[in-house]
Protein backbone atom coordinates (compact mmCIF):
# COMPACT_ATOMS: atom_id res chain seq x y z
CA UNK A 1 0.00 0.00 0.00
CA UNK A 2 1.57 3.10 -0.86
CA UNK A 3 1.98 6.49 1.40
CA UNK A 4 -1.04 9.14 0.87
CA UNK A 5 0.99 11.97 2.24
CA UNK A 6 2.33 13.31 -1.12
CA UNK A 7 -1.33 13.68 -2.60
CA UNK A 8 -3.57 15.08 0.20
CA UNK A 9 -5.28 18.25 -0.48
CA UNK A 10 -7.71 20.14 1.25
CA UNK A 11 -11.13 21.12 -0.19
CA UNK A 12 -10.17 24.41 0.00
CA UNK A 13 -7.03 24.37 -2.25
CA UNK A 14 -6.44 25.66 -5.52
CA UNK A 15 -6.78 24.24 -8.95
CA UNK A 16 -3.22 25.67 -9.36
CA UNK A 17 -1.96 23.23 -5.97
CA UNK A 18 -3.93 20.11 -7.46
CA UNK A 19 -1.66 20.07 -10.63
CA UNK A 20 1.37 19.83 -9.02
CA UNK A 21 0.72 17.10 -7.05
CA UNK A 22 -1.39 15.53 -9.67
CA UNK A 23 2.00 15.91 -12.67
CA UNK A 24 4.57 15.52 -10.13
CA UNK A 25 3.32 12.02 -8.54
CA UNK A 26 3.63 8.75 -10.37
CA UNK A 27 -0.35 7.76 -9.65
CA UNK A 28 -1.45 10.93 -11.45
CA UNK A 29 -4.24 11.37 -8.29
CA UNK A 30 -4.93 13.78 -5.35
CA UNK A 31 -7.01 12.82 -2.27
CA UNK A 32 -9.07 15.22 -0.35
CA UNK A 33 -9.12 14.55 3.27
CA UNK A 34 -11.35 17.12 6.38
CA UNK A 35 -9.30 18.27 9.42
CA UNK A 36 -10.28 14.39 10.97
CA UNK A 37 -8.23 12.98 7.89
CA UNK A 38 -11.83 11.48 6.34
CA UNK A 39 -11.61 10.95 2.64
CA UNK A 40 -14.01 13.48 0.70
CA UNK A 41 -12.86 12.77 -2.62
CA UNK A 42 -10.30 12.22 -5.27
CA UNK A 43 -9.15 14.53 -8.32
CA UNK A 44 -8.00 13.69 -11.37
CA UNK A 45 -6.51 15.48 -14.31
CA UNK A 46 -9.67 14.97 -15.70
CA UNK A 47 -11.92 16.37 -13.28
CA UNK A 48 -9.41 19.38 -13.48
CA UNK A 49 -10.04 19.44 -17.64
CA UNK A 50 -13.27 19.50 -17.45
CA UNK A 51 -13.66 22.32 -14.55
CA UNK A 52 -11.37 24.36 -17.37
CA UNK A 53 -14.26 23.80 -19.99
CA UNK A 54 -16.37 25.11 -16.98
CA UNK A 55 -14.19 27.81 -17.20
CA UNK A 56 -12.19 27.72 -13.87
CA UNK A 57 -9.27 29.13 -13.92
CA UNK A 58 -5.46 28.05 -11.89
CA UNK A 59 -6.49 29.94 -8.76
CA UNK A 60 -9.95 28.90 -8.28
CA UNK A 61 -10.84 26.50 -5.31
CA UNK A 62 -11.04 22.59 -6.28
CA UNK A 63 -14.07 22.56 -4.31
CA UNK A 64 -16.71 22.27 -6.97
CA UNK A 65 -14.72 19.82 -9.14
CA UNK A 66 -13.88 17.28 -6.39
CA UNK A 67 -15.26 13.92 -6.88
CA UNK A 68 -16.97 13.04 -4.07
CA UNK A 69 -18.24 9.19 -4.41
CA UNK A 70 -14.71 7.47 -5.21
CA UNK A 71 -14.46 3.98 -5.34
CA UNK A 72 -13.02 3.08 -1.94
CA UNK A 73 -12.08 -0.25 0.31
CA UNK A 74 -12.16 -1.25 3.39
CA UNK A 75 -8.05 -1.81 5.49
CA UNK A 76 -10.05 -5.58 6.47
CA UNK A 77 -10.43 -5.93 2.66
CA UNK A 78 -8.06 -8.57 1.11
CA UNK A 79 -5.95 -8.07 -1.88
CA UNK A 80 -8.48 -10.31 -3.83
CA UNK A 81 -11.43 -8.44 -2.90
CA UNK A 82 -9.45 -4.68 -4.13
CA UNK A 83 -8.26 -6.11 -7.28
CA UNK A 84 -11.73 -7.23 -7.96
CA UNK A 85 -13.82 -4.01 -7.01
CA UNK A 86 -10.81 -1.98 -9.10
CA UNK A 87 -11.39 -4.00 -12.37
CA UNK A 88 -15.33 -4.29 -12.32
CA UNK A 89 -15.32 -0.15 -11.53
CA UNK A 90 -12.34 -0.01 -13.80
CA UNK A 91 -10.04 2.47 -11.36
CA UNK A 92 -6.44 2.46 -11.37
CA UNK A 93 -5.92 3.57 -7.85
CA UNK A 94 -7.60 2.85 -4.79
CA UNK A 95 -8.37 4.70 -1.45
CA UNK A 96 -8.21 2.57 1.46
CA UNK A 97 -10.31 3.33 5.02
CA UNK A 98 -11.28 2.78 8.00
CA UNK A 99 -14.77 2.51 9.44
CA UNK A 100 -14.78 5.79 9.95
CA UNK A 101 -13.71 6.90 6.86
CA UNK A 102 -10.16 8.09 7.79
CA UNK A 103 -7.81 7.61 4.86
CA UNK A 104 -5.45 4.97 5.55
CA UNK A 105 -3.52 4.35 2.30
CA UNK A 106 -3.74 3.93 -1.33
CA UNK A 107 -3.49 0.68 -3.50
CA UNK A 108 -2.06 0.79 -7.16
CA UNK A 109 -3.58 -2.21 -9.19
CA UNK A 110 -0.47 -2.72 -10.86
CA UNK A 111 0.86 -4.06 -7.92
CA UNK A 112 -1.90 -6.27 -6.97
CA UNK A 113 -1.80 -7.99 -10.25
CA UNK A 114 2.20 -8.41 -10.04
CA UNK A 115 3.26 -7.27 -6.41
CA UNK A 116 7.21 -6.40 -6.13
CA UNK A 117 8.68 -8.70 -4.69
CA UNK A 118 9.78 -8.11 -0.77
CA UNK A 119 12.84 -8.82 0.88
CA UNK A 120 11.43 -10.23 4.16
CA UNK A 121 11.70 -13.66 4.61
CA UNK A 122 8.76 -16.10 5.90
CA UNK A 123 9.39 -18.33 9.03
CA UNK A 124 6.72 -21.26 9.02
CA UNK A 125 6.54 -23.48 12.20
CA UNK A 126 5.61 -26.98 11.33
CA UNK A 127 7.31 -29.48 13.19
CA UNK A 128 4.68 -30.39 15.36
CA UNK A 129 3.05 -33.71 15.80
CA UNK A 130 -0.18 -32.61 15.04
CA UNK A 131 -1.56 -35.72 17.94
CA UNK A 132 -4.96 -34.07 18.41
CA UNK A 133 -5.77 -34.73 14.85
CA UNK A 134 -4.38 -38.42 14.53
CA UNK A 135 -5.04 -40.81 12.99
CA UNK A 136 -4.68 -38.55 9.98
CA UNK A 137 -1.43 -37.52 11.45
CA UNK A 138 -0.16 -41.39 12.26
CA UNK A 139 1.34 -41.08 8.58
CA UNK A 140 1.19 -37.19 6.88
CA UNK A 141 1.99 -34.37 9.28
CA UNK A 142 -0.60 -31.74 10.03
CA UNK A 143 0.47 -28.68 7.22
CA UNK A 144 0.47 -31.15 4.49
CA UNK A 145 -3.20 -32.50 5.32
CA UNK A 146 -5.14 -31.30 2.43
CA UNK A 147 -8.09 -28.86 2.72
CA UNK A 148 -9.61 -27.95 -0.43
CA UNK A 149 -7.68 -29.54 -2.98
CA UNK A 150 -4.16 -29.15 -1.63
CA UNK A 151 -2.41 -29.18 1.41
CA UNK A 152 -2.57 -26.45 4.44
CA UNK A 153 1.12 -25.40 3.86
CA UNK A 154 0.53 -24.80 0.42
CA UNK A 155 -2.32 -22.47 0.59
CA UNK A 156 -0.12 -20.25 3.35
CA UNK A 157 2.82 -19.96 0.60
CA UNK A 158 0.36 -19.02 -1.80
CA UNK A 159 -1.33 -16.14 0.18
CA UNK A 160 2.16 -14.61 1.00
CA UNK A 161 3.19 -15.13 -2.37
CA UNK A 162 0.63 -13.22 -3.93
CA UNK A 163 1.74 -10.49 -1.99
CA UNK A 164 5.65 -10.32 -3.03
CA UNK A 165 6.94 -12.44 -0.27
CA UNK A 166 8.63 -15.23 -1.74
CA UNK A 167 11.67 -16.19 0.57
CA UNK A 168 10.73 -19.12 3.25
CA UNK A 169 12.54 -20.57 5.85
CA UNK A 170 10.42 -24.36 6.71
CA UNK A 171 11.39 -25.50 10.40
CA UNK A 172 10.42 -29.21 9.83
CA UNK A 173 11.24 -32.12 12.23
CA UNK A 174 8.23 -34.51 11.93
CA UNK A 175 8.31 -36.83 9.08
CA UNK A 176 10.75 -33.90 7.25
CA UNK A 177 11.42 -36.01 4.40
CA UNK A 178 7.86 -35.67 3.41
CA UNK A 179 8.00 -31.83 3.16
CA UNK A 180 11.10 -31.67 0.92
CA UNK A 181 9.45 -33.97 -1.29
CA UNK A 182 6.89 -32.06 -1.51
CA UNK A 183 8.03 -28.47 -2.00
CA UNK A 184 11.29 -28.99 -3.08
CA UNK A 185 13.29 -25.59 -3.27
CA UNK A 186 9.59 -24.10 -3.94
CA UNK A 187 10.58 -23.41 -7.56
CA UNK A 188 7.18 -25.15 -8.71
CA UNK A 189 5.42 -22.37 -6.40
CA UNK A 190 7.39 -19.73 -7.35
CA UNK A 191 9.18 -18.94 -4.25
CA UNK A 192 12.14 -20.00 -2.90
CA UNK A 193 11.78 -22.63 -0.08
CA UNK A 194 15.13 -23.56 2.62
CA UNK A 195 14.86 -25.79 5.60
CA UNK A 196 16.28 -25.89 9.10
CA UNK A 197 15.73 -29.12 10.83
CA UNK A 198 14.86 -29.17 14.50
CA UNK A 199 16.71 -32.71 16.06
CA UNK A 200 14.23 -32.05 19.06
CA UNK A 201 11.17 -30.40 20.00
CA UNK A 202 12.23 -26.44 20.63
CA UNK A 203 9.17 -24.70 20.56
CA UNK A 204 8.20 -21.66 18.32
CA UNK A 205 10.66 -19.21 19.52
CA UNK A 206 13.46 -21.45 20.23
CA UNK A 207 13.42 -23.24 16.39
CA UNK A 208 14.55 -19.32 15.66
CA UNK A 209 17.75 -19.78 17.10
CA UNK A 210 18.73 -21.78 14.17
CA UNK A 211 18.11 -18.32 11.70
CA UNK A 212 20.81 -16.89 13.80
CA UNK A 213 22.03 -14.93 10.36
CA UNK A 214 19.60 -16.09 8.48
CA UNK A 215 17.70 -13.22 8.70
CA UNK A 216 18.67 -9.62 7.61
CA UNK A 217 14.96 -7.68 7.70
CA UNK A 218 12.02 -8.05 10.13
CA UNK A 219 10.77 -11.54 9.24
CA UNK A 220 7.17 -13.22 9.60
CA UNK A 221 6.90 -16.68 11.57
CA UNK A 222 3.78 -18.27 11.05
CA UNK A 223 1.98 -21.23 12.35
CA UNK A 224 1.81 -23.88 9.60
CA UNK A 225 -1.30 -25.56 10.64
CA UNK A 226 -3.37 -21.83 10.30
CA UNK A 227 -5.93 -21.15 7.19
CA UNK A 228 -6.23 -16.97 6.78
CA UNK A 229 -6.72 -14.17 4.99
CA UNK A 230 -5.26 -11.50 6.30
CA UNK A 231 -3.29 -9.00 4.11
CA UNK A 232 0.14 -9.64 5.00
CA UNK A 233 1.18 -5.84 3.44
CA UNK A 234 -1.13 -4.16 5.88
CA UNK A 235 0.74 -6.53 8.89
CA UNK A 236 4.05 -5.48 7.72
CA UNK A 237 3.08 -1.72 7.31
CA UNK A 238 1.87 -2.00 10.81
CA UNK A 239 4.68 -3.10 12.13
CA UNK A 240 7.17 -0.83 10.62
CA UNK A 241 4.64 2.28 11.31
CA UNK A 242 4.77 0.97 15.15
CA UNK A 243 8.91 0.96 15.26
CA UNK A 244 7.98 -2.59 16.56
CA UNK A 245 10.95 -5.05 17.76
CA UNK A 246 7.78 -7.51 17.98
CA UNK A 247 4.18 -7.77 16.50
CA UNK A 248 1.69 -10.24 17.74
CA UNK A 249 -1.24 -10.93 15.72
CA UNK A 250 -4.52 -10.90 18.23
CA UNK A 251 -8.20 -12.54 17.54
CA UNK A 252 -10.73 -11.42 19.92
CA UNK A 253 -11.85 -14.66 21.87
CA UNK A 254 -15.17 -14.86 23.71
CA UNK A 255 -16.13 -16.82 26.22
CA UNK A 256 -19.60 -17.67 27.80
CA UNK A 257 -19.93 -18.61 31.47
CA UNK A 258 -22.80 -20.94 31.19
CA UNK A 259 -24.24 -19.76 35.14
CA UNK A 260 -25.06 -16.58 36.79
CA UNK A 261 -22.17 -14.88 38.07
CA UNK A 262 -22.66 -13.87 41.80
CA UNK A 263 -20.30 -11.13 43.02
CA UNK A 264 -19.92 -11.25 46.66
CA UNK A 265 -18.47 -9.16 49.48
CA UNK A 266 -17.95 -10.07 53.35
CA UNK A 267 -20.73 -13.22 52.48
CA UNK A 268 -23.33 -10.87 50.96
CA UNK A 269 -24.71 -11.40 47.43
CA UNK A 270 -24.37 -7.80 45.99
CA UNK A 271 -25.30 -8.62 42.23
CA UNK A 272 -25.85 -11.77 39.68
CA UNK A 273 -25.05 -11.66 36.22
CA UNK A 274 -26.65 -14.07 34.05
CA UNK A 275 -24.26 -15.98 31.99
CA UNK A 276 -21.77 -13.27 30.96
CA UNK A 277 -19.49 -12.90 28.29
CA UNK A 278 -16.01 -12.23 28.69
CA UNK A 279 -14.24 -11.00 25.38
CA UNK A 280 -10.17 -11.57 25.28
CA UNK A 281 -7.37 -11.51 22.76
CA UNK A 282 -5.60 -14.40 21.97
CA UNK A 283 -2.26 -15.17 20.10
CA UNK A 284 -3.64 -15.98 16.45
CA UNK A 285 -0.16 -17.34 15.74
CA UNK A 286 1.41 -15.07 13.20
CA UNK A 287 3.91 -12.18 14.52
CA UNK A 288 6.08 -10.10 12.67
CA UNK A 289 9.96 -9.59 14.45
CA UNK A 290 12.96 -7.80 14.19
CA UNK A 291 15.98 -9.75 13.80
CA UNK A 292 17.91 -8.15 16.73
CA UNK A 293 15.15 -10.00 18.92
CA UNK A 294 16.87 -13.35 18.10
CA UNK A 295 19.58 -12.58 20.48
CA UNK A 296 16.81 -12.84 23.24
CA UNK A 297 16.70 -16.23 22.33
CA UNK A 298 18.80 -19.13 24.10
CA UNK A 299 20.19 -22.02 21.56
CA UNK A 300 19.21 -25.68 21.84
CA UNK A 301 16.53 -24.90 24.59
CA UNK A 302 12.77 -24.88 24.65
CA UNK A 303 11.13 -21.50 23.93
CA UNK A 304 7.89 -20.23 22.98
CA UNK A 305 6.90 -17.66 21.86
CA UNK A 306 4.83 -15.87 24.92
CA UNK A 307 7.92 -16.66 26.94
CA UNK A 308 10.12 -14.64 23.85
CA UNK A 309 7.49 -11.65 24.34
CA UNK A 310 7.68 -12.07 28.04
CA UNK A 311 11.14 -11.09 27.81
CA UNK A 312 10.81 -8.08 25.24
CA UNK A 313 8.57 -6.74 27.86
CA UNK A 314 10.97 -7.02 30.50
CA UNK A 315 13.99 -5.67 28.23
CA UNK A 316 11.34 -2.44 27.56
CA UNK A 317 11.49 -2.98 24.39
CA UNK A 318 8.51 -2.54 22.13
CA UNK A 319 5.67 -4.83 21.07
CA UNK A 320 2.55 -4.22 19.58
CA UNK A 321 -0.65 -6.46 18.43
CA UNK A 322 -2.43 -6.49 15.33
CA UNK A 323 -6.11 -7.13 15.91
CA UNK A 324 -6.92 -9.71 13.08
CA UNK A 325 -10.54 -9.60 12.12
CA UNK A 326 -10.08 -11.33 8.91
CA UNK A 327 -10.60 -15.20 8.29
CA UNK A 328 -8.87 -17.42 10.79
CA UNK A 329 -9.21 -20.54 11.52
CA UNK A 330 -6.51 -22.73 14.04
CA UNK A 331 -6.77 -26.37 12.70
CA UNK A 332 -5.89 -28.55 15.70
CA UNK A 333 -9.02 -31.04 16.25
CA UNK A 334 -10.76 -33.09 13.67
CA UNK A 335 -14.02 -30.35 13.79
CA UNK A 336 -11.68 -28.01 12.89
CA UNK A 337 -10.21 -29.87 9.56
CA UNK A 338 -14.11 -30.47 8.44
CA UNK A 339 -14.93 -26.66 9.21
CA UNK A 340 -11.69 -25.68 7.23
CA UNK A 341 -12.61 -27.95 4.31
CA UNK A 342 -16.23 -26.76 4.04
CA UNK A 343 -15.32 -23.44 4.27
CA UNK A 344 -12.13 -23.25 2.01
CA UNK A 345 -14.11 -22.50 -1.09
CA UNK A 346 -15.97 -19.44 0.16
CA UNK A 347 -13.06 -18.15 1.72
CA UNK A 348 -10.39 -18.93 -0.93
CA UNK A 349 -11.78 -19.24 -3.53
CA UNK A 350 -14.99 -16.45 -3.73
Amino acid sequence: MKDYKNLILKENSTIKEALKIIDSGAMKIALIVDEKKRLIGTLSDGDIRRGFLNNLHLEDSIESIIFKNPTVCSIDDTKEKILEVALAKKVYQMPIINDDGILLGIEEVDNLIKPKAKKNVVVLMVGGLGTRLRPLTNDTPKPLLKVGNKPILETIIESFSRYGFKDFILSINYKSEMFENYFGDGSTLGVNITYIHERKRLGTAGALSLMQGKLQEDFFVMNGDLLTNINFDYLLKFHKESDAKATMCVREYDFQVPYGVVDIADGVVKSIVEKPIHKFFVSAGVYMLSPSTLSNIPKDTFYDMPTLFEKLIKLEEKTVSFPLREYWLDIGRIEEYEKANMEYDEVFHA
